[in-house]
């Protein structure tokens, strides 16, 4: 056993225990102000990271979903690679899991899938790896008291890997670049480092609910990792823990801010709609030669939609934080708290239909049959057996024109040329 492996033999440091993730007895996890999670948003907006402290973090449904589903990844990959452990303990653990409320047995097929592309990483090495699961990672040499919990590390001859397991499939997380596995690739290397002579880092990002593609690796050079820390994270962090910089409102950064309801630099830049400085150079209109235009201009368009992306968001996170502070008792002028509509339900669906059926009405009548949809399909069977099983039968149809920002990744759309279709047929 080598002293890297000694290390791994003590991993409860900065993780959290399976045996004590139960119902009602989820730990959470503590962050750090220049969090891991939260690099990208503070990289770029570095006074939101001494903003935040203002609120709590509340935490939402899907965070403590993705928080279960994490704590049976993470029981599956330490029972396989990390602790000893008999089918009475793991059943024990699982067993106490599976009695949170958010609990779904697409977690099991998800969590399945997980381990299957870790246990094909760590036989893809050709001599036995050192691997980590849920191991804190300190970057505090390049962003001030900063670190996170990697999911899993597993490190030998000369390649780092760094996993992160996504749960969530609202938001789908790119890898390339991506700060908060950057991050966790620098902690990494200081405790890997003096063991290991790595210089090939490879980033994934593993979302089994994601549409397309599930998981997305992306591979960088130790020192060009380590460069970004020095001369990209250092500065910019530094400022950060201070509080100090310029506010940068934009859709991304902000979607997550705990201050994004009342940030007010967020306000001015959603209520700025009519400054279009830089879209087009000061005119003869302007100079009051000709009249001034009372239609945009296209790249005016351009410019307004790019602040409506967020500013449709904004609207909405103001609403919710009235709503909040209105049923706290606070009064916001020009809005109250009423009571929505009210939805009719059975108390007891069996037994009203029961009553119905006695009053002589077929049972036919109170059921219908259809079939389910192909993503319901595919949830139920797991996306590998749903492939194997009747992947040749799905026709994949073009989907309808989109508007989107010019950053995505997809192809301009370009409408379909009919005629080419017959170009090679004879005319008769």
């Amino acid at each position: 056993m080598n002293a890297a492996d000694d290390i791994v033999d003590g991993m409860c440091e900065g993780r959290i225990p399976c045996e004590s993730v139960g119902p009602k007895k989820t730990k959470a996890r503590k962050h750090a102000i220049l969090s891991a999670s939260g690099a990208a948003r503070w990289l770029h907006c570095t006074p939101s990271a001494r903003l935040e402290e203002q609120f709590p973090d509340t935490g939402s449904e899907y965070a403590a979903e993705g928080t279960l589903a994490h704590s049976i990844a993470e029981l599956k990959v330490r029972k396989k690679f990390v602790e000893p452990m008999g089918p009475r303990t793991f059943n024990t653990r699982m067993n106490k899991l599976k009695k949170d409320g958010h609990y779904s047995e697409e977690m099991q097929r998800c969590t399945d899938d997980y381990l299957d592309y870790i246990s094909k990483v760590y036989m893809s090495y050709k001599e036995k790896p050192t691997i980590a699961v849920e191991r804190k990672l300190d970057y505090s040499r390049y962003a001030p008291e900063g670190f996170g919990t990697g999911d899993c590390i597993i490190i030998g001859s000369d390649t780092l890997h760094v996993i992160d397991f996504k749960y969530g499939k609202g938001v789908i997380v790119e890898v390339e670049n991506n700060p908060q596995l950057m991050l966790y690739g620098l902690g990494a290397i200081e405790i890997y480092g003096k063991f290991y002579n790595t210089p090939n880092i490879i980033l994934t990002v593993f979302q089994p609910r994601a549409e397309g593609d599930t998981v997305k690796e992306w591979k960088i050079s130790r020192d060009s990792l380590v460069n970004w820390g020095v001369f990209t994270v250092k500065p910019l962090a530094d400022q950060a823990f201070k509080g100090e910089g310029e506010f940068k409102p934009s859709p991304d950064t902000c979607r997550f801010c705990r201050a994004r309801y009342t940030c007010r630099a967020r306000a001015k830049e959603n209520t700025a709609l009519e400054d279009f400085k830089g879209i087009a150079a000061p005119s003869k209109a302007e100079s009051g030669e000709f009249p001034k235009p009372t239609l945009l201009t296209d790249s005016e368009v351009g410019e307004v939609l790019k602040k409506a992306v967020d500013l449709e968001k904004w609207a909405a996170d103001l609403k919710e934080y009235a709503l909040t502070a209105t049923l706290a008792g606070k009064v916001i002028p020009g809005w109250k708290a009423v009571e929505g509509r009210s939805k009719r339900v059975f108390d007891n669906m069996d037994t009203a239909f029961k009553d119905i059926e006695a009053a002589g009405y077929d049972e036919a009548m109170l059921y219908e049959r259809k079939p389910l949809t192909l993503a319901a399909v595919e949830k139920t069977l797991g996306k590998s057996k749903f492939a194997e099983v009747a992947g040749k039968h799905v026709v994949v149809s073009a989907g309808k024109p989109a508007l989107v920002q010019e950053s995505d990744k997809r192809p301009p759309y370009h409408p379909h040329d009919a005629a080419s279709d017959f170009k090679d047929v004879a005319v008769k």
